[in-house]
């Protein structure tokens, strides 16, 4: 039971909500330090951003057009805040705000709502099951900067920083795979864990991403019990640095020259479906699947509001709170 008045903030990247939104978009996200990191930022970084997202803004938004003109990750992370509101009693005062990185309801926008609750206790919970300096760390780093202008001492502020082993996780892809495996006839197929790539120098300078990836596969197998064959790979390379490998493309291609009857697909460290899933994984992957000669090469369908998973965002905020008090 929670006594004090909680409110919990959900982050998340965010997605242009227009066709027209996607070149702004994409110049917020490149606008991030944590993302672009230069010598001379401050004068450099908004003419690098300006340059790279007005580039890509042309093909990012034919993927848009392909996925209905918009990303859905705002509706679906609201979704998930109301769903994760009614697993509390009226009696436990909580109440889930959400902030998104690089478009509306941005963080300043959620600290204004947050300041208006009266709250006692603030957890902040990104979406992120595995932390990245690039993610998690920059929607952590981004509340920070607001906070530290805007915010109230007497709010006890908790972070969730990451929770890519949390047995409610794992249990909601367990259901998830199992539930499309039925579709194989008795088949087994290759499973294909695809993972948001990061840069390799990342990792080199001490990010926990790609370990905790390849620590939440790990426990995936084990609790599905899996002894078919599979495979953790990476996807969205952006710009000529050198990323995580195995590339997903490469898996694909590869599984294809083995004339493999069936691949399904489990985006892992999606939580939520955006352009990530419902593009390069539903129509490019597919395709190139298809291509490749897999004869039936599938996806299972992202966590958004799987009642398992909303019950572990609750567990893993009331554990938190525990463990503070």
């Amino acid at each position: 039971m929670i006594k004090r008045k909680t409110g919990i903030v959900l982050m998340n990247m965010g997605g242009p909500g227009a066709i027209e939104d996607v070149e702004p978009f994409l110049y917020n996200l490149f606008m991030d330090p944590d993302i672009i990191d230069i010598p001379l930022g401050k004068i450099f970084r908004p003419f690098i951003a300006k340059k790279i997202s007005k580039k890509r803004a042309i093909t990012a938004q034919g993927y848009y057009e392909k996925i209905g003109g918009k990303s859905p990750l705002l509706e679906l992370t609201l979704h998930q805040a109301s769903a994760l509101n009614e697993t509390f009693s009226k009696e436990e005062n909580v109440t889930t705000t959400i902030a998104m990185r690089y478009w509306h309801p941005f963080t300043d926008e959620a600290i204004r709502e947050i300041l208006s609750q009266n709250l006692d206790t603030l957890v902040l919970l990104p979406l992120y099951p595995q932390y990245s300096r690039a993610t998690s760390g920059s929607s952590l780093n981004e509340f920070y900067r607001h906070w530290a202008r805007k915010g109230k001492d007497n709010i006890e502020v908790i972070e969730i920083k990451d929770w890519h082993d949390h047995p409610g996780y794992i249990q909601s892809w367990v259901e998830k795979i199992r539930n499309e495996l039925d579709s194989f006839g008795g088949k087994v197929p290759h499973l294909i864990f695809s993972a948001h790539g990061i840069p390799q120098k990342m990792v080199d300078e001490g990010d926990p991403y790609q370990q905790q990836t390849e620590e939440t596969v790990k426990l995936i197998l084990e609790k599905l019990n899996w002894n078919g064959p599979w495979h953790l790979s990476y996807q969205s390379r952006v710009g000529p640095v050198k990323w995580l490998k195995p590339s997903t493309e490469d898996i694909i291609k590869s599984l294809g020259e083995k004339s493999t009857d069936g691949a399904l697909m489990i985006p892992i460290s999606f939580v939520s479906d955006h352009s990530e899933t419902l593009y390069e994984m539903d129509i490019l992957y597919r395709d190139m699947a298809t291509k490749a000669g897999i004869k039936k090469f599938k996806r299972v369908p992202s966590l958004n509001s799987s009642p398992t998973f909303i019950k572990a965002l609750k567990d893993m905020v009331l554990n938190k709170i525990s463990v503070e008090e």
